[in-house]
């Protein structure tokens, strides 16, 4: 009964992560969509699909879950040095000051409902470190020792931050009128055997491989502070 009930946490916890209803701030975030959707150079589902598969393959999947990937085998070894170091390369690879930012206050947003769900030495140590500025504590940092934390499978949680983020911005892309509800289902659908390969792509790098090649969207990320009204951070 008792292996039974870790599985059943473990399931619940891999739901309630990937889950929008949970607050991690993560719903504020568009990456750059925002503006490429006021200027016009995203206005079809196809136009979001190709953004979603460019953002997987040349950003998400190339760092941010290089380093979630890195932070979780840390963080099951309890190498607290190499989570920090997760954190900081992460943060070199994110050129973009508004981008940066927008992650760390995600990440901190996460890590203070996560210590309150599932209390851990680690996410203690994390806050910690945050507050002195040893730490910037990037959202997929942070994602990847809650995820530790909440009993998770390296691959259910890669799984879960891959779903957040492609059902973050398709929440994002119906608020924009870009999508409909039901198109969102479609690509949901449609980009769901990709996620495979996005992850296969992760674990073959290591943090001194991360790479990103977005520069299109790089430059709607920067141009978005100057929209006339936003409903996003990015």
């Amino acid at each position: 009964m008792t292996g039974n009930r870790s599985v059943l946490d473990s399931r619940l916890a891999l739901m309630q992560l990937s889950d929008s209803f949970f607050p991690s701030g993560s719903f504020t975030l568009s990456h750059g969509l925002e503006s490429l959707a006021h200027s016009g150079q995203i206005q079809s589902p196809q136009d979001f699909q190709d953004f979603l598969h460019i953002l997987l393959y040349q950003k998400v999947g190339s760092s941010d879950l290089v380093a979630l990937l890195h932070a979780y085998q840390a963080s099951q070894s309890a190498a607290l040095d190499e989570i920090r170091q997760a954190d900081l390369s992460l943060f070199a690879q994110t050129l973009i000051q508004p981008v940066r930012e927008a992650q760390g206050k995600s990440g901190r947003a996460l890590l203070m409902v996560a210590r309150s769900t599932w209390p851990d030495r680690q996410l203690d140590w994390l806050a910690d470190q945050i507050s002195v500025g040893q730490c910037h504590g990037l959202h997929p940092v942070v994602f990847a020792v809650v995820g530790r934390a909440a009993g998770l499978e390296p691959s259910d949680i890669l799984l879960a931050y891959l779903h957040s983020f492609v059902t973050g911005l398709c929440g994002a892309a119906i608020r924009l009128g870009v999508l409909g509800h039901l198109k969102a289902q479609l690509v949901l659908k449609a980009i769901a055997p990709e996620l495979e390969t996005v992850i296969a792509q992760a674990t073959d790098l290591t943090l001194e491989d991360m790479w990103t090649c977005t520069p299109l969207i790089d430059i709607a990320q920067m141009g978005h502070q100057h929209l006339p009204q936003r409903q996003f951070m990015t």
